[in-house]
């Protein structure tokens, strides 16, 4: 039996909306341990404060794992190596393109809902998948390696420009 299997892991970059979260975490922080130095009562919020930071600390590292199996991708974000959660799945049967970004041909999909399932970085390369499907249109944005394009090539020559 000849499956056409891959997978690939792609870490998130810190963005700028994660850091001004981090930022705003640590300062409400900081204010709760002054106010229960003025006020000794309210000793519990500094507790929740640090717990609160630590759960979401872990909740923005994030991963996400593209795994392509005979036409079909999954991908799964994963929360700080420990949490996974599938957050997308498609085959090419449900796909009207596969196109790097930047193409021309993704200008008409420019009003669908968009998802961005890549690192970050303005330096890679990044491709662009629409799906049709209950009536909406869907843009899904992801990193894929040599492999994937390949893939989605060889089961949809027409609906891929590489």
């Amino acid at each position: 039996m000849n499956d056409y299997y891959t997978e690939q892991l792609v870490k998130k970059q810190t963005d700028m909306k994660d850091m001004l979260v981090k930022a705003v975490l640590v300062a409400v922080t900081i204010v709760s341990f002054l106010i229960v130095m003025m006020f000794p009562v309210g000793l519990l919020l500094p507790i929740a404060m640090i717990v609160l930071d630590v759960f979401m600390f872990r909740r923005l590292n994030v991963e996400y794992e593209y795994l392509f199996l005979n036409g079909e991708l999954d991908i799964d974000k994963i929360m700080n190596k420990a949490k996974r959660k599938k957050v997308f799945s498609a085959g090419v049967a449900d796909m009207e393109l596969f196109a790097p970004v930047d193409a021309v041909e993704l200008r008409q999909y420019q009003n669908a809902r968009t998802y961005d399932f890549s690192s970050g970085n303005g330096q890679a390369k990044r491709y662009a998948m629409v799906i049709s499907g209950n009536g909406e249109l869907k843009k899904v944005i992801i990193e894929p390696n040599d492999t994937i394009i390949e893939g989605f090539y060889m089961m949809a020559p027409r609906k891929v420009l590489r």
